[in-house]
């Protein structure tokens, strides 16, 4: 079981995610907001951090950026409505380990998530 804190400002999506992902056994920790998901992430260890990118009062990036620049190097998986190539280029350049455009199947993202976690103690993004 992993500690999974979702950063995702729209509570239907949020609370339909983590539904997903706590029948997959894991522990979910909801943040509305970047401010509350950087409170959190201060406070309490995670495995595995999922951004939303377009947040209200902190942006996925910044969260990222923040934590990046201060030495996090817990796992990341952004989810947004940007599905360009550009945007999902520059949030995986920001640290992001992996990037999943929004909509998406509720599998992939259960997918993506066992990957990443399966690979969090071997990998560290630079």
């Amino acid at each position: 079981m992993a500690r999974i804190l979702l950063a995702e400002d729209d509570r239907e999506i949020a609370n339909l995610e983590r539904d997903y992902l706590e029948m997959s056994g894991h522990e979910v920790v909801i943040a509305p907001d970047g401010e509350q998901a950087m409170k959190r992430i201060g406070e309490e260890k995670f495995d595995l951090l999922i951004l939303d990118i377009m947040m209200p009062k902190k942006s996925g990036l910044e969260v990222l950026k923040t934590l990046r620049s201060e030495g996090n190097t817990t796992p990341i998986l952004l989810l947004t409505a940007k599905a360009e190539v550009e945007d999902r280029i520059a949030g995986l350049d920001m640290g992001a380990d992996d990037y999943l455009p929004k909509p998406f199947v509720m599998g992939e993202l259960l997918s993506r998530v066992r990957a990443m976690l399966r690979r969090k103690d071997r990998f560290t993004p630079d």
